[in-house]
């Protein structure tokens, strides 16, 4: 098997082929699926690996104090030996895991073979395809909860006791000094129980994260941001806790701890900083100063961790293990969104020149994982389903002359079409409305009358084969969209057709079909919000970026009102697969890439949703869709943060981006612009002027094959995989 080591005497990563790890008693061989790469802890220990011995010293007082021990005991020869040898030697790398349970050893009664687990220990869950786990230091994975997430375990367990040392109450204020993985993790959880937080870190883009995650203001600590925060949350008085979350040699954030803290009040030290407590300031408070032990009790005893002997819950409520387990619990329930602390997915194979990266500063990442490869037979990933995006292959046309006008024609006149499809192309110069087909008589009078047709017919058939007609729309129910839109394509019409393009994979292959059987690729589907004026304005101001970015989608749905017939899931599809293309759209758009992978999981009914896409630079887009919200909040709101800047959309009606200039929208006097009438002026541009179409064929099909993928993901509770020939 394969595992990530480092020569702290050379600084040298590798990635090794040792041997598997025998699955002793007490304990399980699990399988990885992913690791995660503490950018505080392990890229400490990484950078002491590369200093000169004098450096390492220095960053190690307590280790030179060993060393000088054993020179008085065994001498200088004997002891450099023994340093040398020491530190010549490849060490591990890792503590936070998610994986499958491939072995189960003797005395193991509570997981099985193939069950998903998290595990903890700098020793047990280290970055390696395989690792033996000892009971005490694995939880199971609830349901529900994706393996990446899962992944968090340790370091979550690490801020839950960073934070029970704390001791908070309801209605208390907090300060969060640092505000990397450990600190994001505070945050939440004091939120979750109820405190108000302001975070301290001089980078703006984690005091941007975290007030979205739950702060209620935050700031750099060498401004008067958060000295007013905190005054203006407390009355003056000061805050009740503040959590030490930062690292380095500064004694910054000892200073402001016993500044801001209120008379009595309590300091916990989670992070390795600098702690030269000035005496003065801490004993006219008497402030109480507390540490916080990694992930629990338990942590360091051989006893609990090794022989797998538990402590009683009357006497030790909350050990290592039962942290670990809480905090997944939090997680799977959504009281914790590790989602937005993901800053990078990379391949295990890579994982020398991922840690070359962080190390160099060329990634910046609150949180980098592992993914490791699939093994047959082995890890939930390696079963998990696939969605196919076929590859679209047309051979060329003949060159489609320019006109001076386009002469099209509707299937369907159903509310959609009436309010904002037909409204703006009644309108249009050069556009003229020929025929609309409906099933029933009236429908199509009443669409003749009010935007002009020029006929109105129940006969598809009269349409398909009016040679003078250029382009057809299609808006119909869900159902029907997939073969009306093949016949449209066949009988060599450009195609609009409103969201969604198909229901099933088999329904997007015929289409495909139809496009390779006539080599016409002209068909445009109604995702329309990449055309929204003010989204296209914010994405200007964002501009290009280099590194990986995380998006956020809230879409607050709303119920449908009792007999819509978007609630006929046996005929017309999931209400997500009918309009989630949208937002998927939006996303990729807005990331420049189609998806790799989905993972969604829902509330009980598949009522609220929330769906994951991974993108191939690493990037990752979370839309979260829900039908339980308040009607007053808005719609849809959305975040995209990359490289030190924020894009924000506030339900199309105002858009910011912050960097190093922030830039904010006017708000728009009238009704919200989600893009259809500039998709429209695209479309009809392209079938006057024989030009490409405004989105191009391939990603149609990767935002519908994506689509489908949530309804796989829901069935199968696992990620899945956006397959490519």
């Amino acid at each position: 098997m394969k595992q990530v080591v480092q020569n702290y005497k050379s600084g040298e990563l590798a990635v090794l082929d040792v041997p598997v790890p025998g699955c002793k008693p007490g304990g399980v061989l699990v399988r990885t699926v992913y690791s995660l790469i503490s950018t505080g802890t392990e890229m400490m220990k990484v950078s002491e690996a590369g200093m000169s011995m004098l450096g390492k010293a220095r960053s190690r007082p307590d280790q030179v104090a060993k060393v000088m021990q054993s020179v008085a005991t065994n001498g200088v020869p004997a002891t450099y030996r023994k340093v040398m040898g020491k530190l010549d030697s490849y060490t591990p790398l890792g503590y936070s895991l998610c994986g499958v349970v491939e072995q189960v050893g003797a005395g193991i009664d509570d997981v099985k073979v193939g069950d998903l687990v998290a595990c903890a220990g700098n020793e047990h869950a280290l970055h390696a395809e395989l690792n033996w786990v000892p009971r005490n230091l694995y939880v199971p994975v609830p349901d529900g909860l994706a393996p990446q997430h899962a992944a968090f375990g340790t370091v979550g367990s690490i801020a839950m006791q960073g934070v029970r040392q704390g001791e908070p109450q309801l209605g208390e204020v907090a300060l969060v000094i640092g505000l990397g993985l450990i600190g994001q993790l505070v945050v939440q959880l004091l939120a979750a129980s109820g405190v108000r937080v302001v975070g301290a870190d001089p980078d703006p883009a984690r005091c941007e994260l975290a007030e979205r995650l739950g702060a209620a203001a935050c700031g750099d600590p060498a401004s008067t941001a958060v000295e007013n925060a905190v005054a203006e949350l407390t009355d003056g008085h000061g805050v009740d806790q503040v959590y030490l979350a930062a690292g380095g040699g500064s004694n910054q954030p000892v200073q402001l701890a016993a500044k801001l803290a209120r008379d009595r009040g309590r300091v916990v030290d989670i992070g390795k900083c600098r702690l030269d407590l000035p005496w003065n300031a801490y004993y006219e408070k008497e402030l109480d100063v507390r540490f916080s032990r990694s992930y629990g009790p338990g942590r360091y005893d051989p006893s609990y961790e090794l022989e797998g002997r538990d402590y009683p819950i009357g006497y030790v409520r909350w050990t290592e293990r039962r942290n670990l387990a809480c905090f997944l619990d939090l997680a799977a329930r959504g009281k914790v969104d590790v989602e937005p602390l993901i800053s990078h997915v990379a391949d295990f194979d890579d994982a020398v020149e991922t840690y070359r990266r962080l190390k160099d500063g060329e990634l910046k990442a609150v949180t980098a994982l592992f993914r490791y490869p699939e093994q047959a037979g082995g890890t939930e990933e390696a079963k998990a389903p696939a969605v196919a995006v076929p590859a679209v292959q047309v051979k060329a046309g003949p060159a489609r002359a320019a006109k001076t006008s386009v002469k099209l024609a509707f299937v369907g006149a159903g509310n959609y079409a009436t309010s904002m499809l037909l409204p703006h192309l009644a309108q249009r110069e050069g556009v003229e409305l020929s025929t609309v087909v409906t099933t029933t008589s009236l429908s199509g009078a009443n669409a003749q009358r009010k935007f002009g047709f020029a006929k109105a017919t129940t006969d598809l058939d009269a349409v398909l084969g009016d040679e003078s007609i250029d382009a057809v729309f299609v808006v119909t129910r869900h159902s029907s969209h997939a073969d009306l839109t093949r016949q449209a394509l066949l009988a060599g019409k450009t195609v609009f057709v409103e969201k969604p393009l198909a229901l099933t994979e088999d329904e997007l292959s015929g289409v495909l079909a139809a496009v390779e059987e006539s080599g016409n690729d002209r068909l445009q589907v109604g995702f329309n919000r990449r055309f929204a004026p003010l989204l296209q304005e914010a994405r200007d101001h964002f501009g290009a970026r280099s590194g990986p970015a995380h998006l956020r989608y809230l879409v607050n749905a709303g119920r449908l009102a009792h007999g819509s017939w978007y609630l006929q899931q046996g005929s017309e599809g999931s209400r997500f697969v009918g309009e989630g293309g949208h937002f998927i759209d939006t996303a990729s758009w807005l990331l420049d890439a189609d998806p790799v992978s989905v993972y969604a999981t829902a509330t009980s009914g598949n009522e609220d949703l929330q769906v994951v896409l991974r993108y191939p630079d690493g990037s990752t887009a979370t839309i979260s869709y829900v039908t339980t919200g308040p009607s007053g909040f808005p719609k849809e709101t959305l975040d995209l943060v990359a490289d030190g800047r924020a894009l924000r959309l506030d339900d199309f009606v105002r858009a910011s981006v912050y960097g190093r200039k922030k830039w904010v929208s006017s708000r728009l006097p009238k009704a919200r612009d989600k893009g259809q009438n500039a998709e429209l002026a695209a479309f009809v541009k392209a079938v006057r002027t024989g030009g490409p179409m405004p989105t191009p064929l391939q990603s149609l099909v990767a935002t519908t094959a994506a689509t489908l993928a949530v309804q796989a993901g829901l069935a199968g509770g696992v990620p899945v995989t956006l397959a490519r020939p």
